[in-house]
């Protein structure tokens, strides 16, 4: 029955993001429910939770479904249509609302099955993934790379963030260089330092070449 669960809600999310090419796409749902399934051996959280979670984090982002994003209706229907109890959509309903970055207003997860979760979200914004889903968001938003006459804004709450239209190097101070310092579990914090560094490392390349010095 879990097996075919889990089967049946990659089918799922496969074909809700089939037409997406912002970065919030299919694979990166399914690195993040990689990530987040081996967060939870690793932290002995309950493993087919953070599974369901994971894999039905997106379909309801403010960006993508923002008509069922409040109520989380696409995860909730498709939910109910595998015949899970009410509690357990309860359950995953809110750790999905917990997944996403607001500024100064997100939140941590009431549970090490959330917490899982949002941290292998947040450690796909990271690393080489993490730069490649940046321009990819930014260009499929009309967004401009770098634009040095614009600095980046710091300390954004909720609203303001996400209201906010930047370039997509301010990006990475306005929020990715931030994600390693949030992360919950100690096995995430492990992998964040290291796919920082290796943007910290890719940023400083960038500006050197936007200058000409290399």
């Amino acid at each position: 029955m879990e097996s075919r669960l889990i089967d049946n809600t990659i089918a799922y999310v496969k074909e809700v993001f089939a037409t997406d090419f912002s970065g919030h796409d299919y694979f990166h749902t399914m690195r993040v429910y990689k990530m987040a399934t081996k967060l939870a051996l690793q932290e002995h959280a309950d493993v087919q939770m953070v599974q369901l979670a994971a894999l039905l984090h997106d379909v309801d982002d403010r960006k993508l479904s923002p008509e069922t994003c409040v109520n989380k209706d696409r995860a909730v229907t498709f939910m109910q249509s595998q015949n899970l109890s009410e509690v357990t959509i309860e359950e995953i309903k809110e750790m999905i609302g917990e997944v996403s970055f607001a500024g100064t207003d997100s939140v941590v997860p009431k549970t090490l099955e959330g917490k899982c979760v949002q941290d292998a979200d947040r450690l796909d914004a990271l690393g080489a993934m993490g730069i490649a889903r940046a321009f990819a968001y930014g260009g499929n938003h009309n967004r401009i790379m770098y634009d040095p006459e614009i600095k980046p804004i710091l300390h954004m709450d909720k609203e303001e963030y996400e209201n906010h239209v930047s370039t997509t190097v301010n990006h990475f101070y306005e929020k990715l260089f931030l994600l390693k310092d949030m992360m919950n579990t100690e096995s995430a914090k492990v992998i964040a330092k290291h796919r920082e560094r290796y943007m910290k490392e890719y940023i400083d390349e960038f500006m050197d070449e936007w200058e000409g010095l290399k």
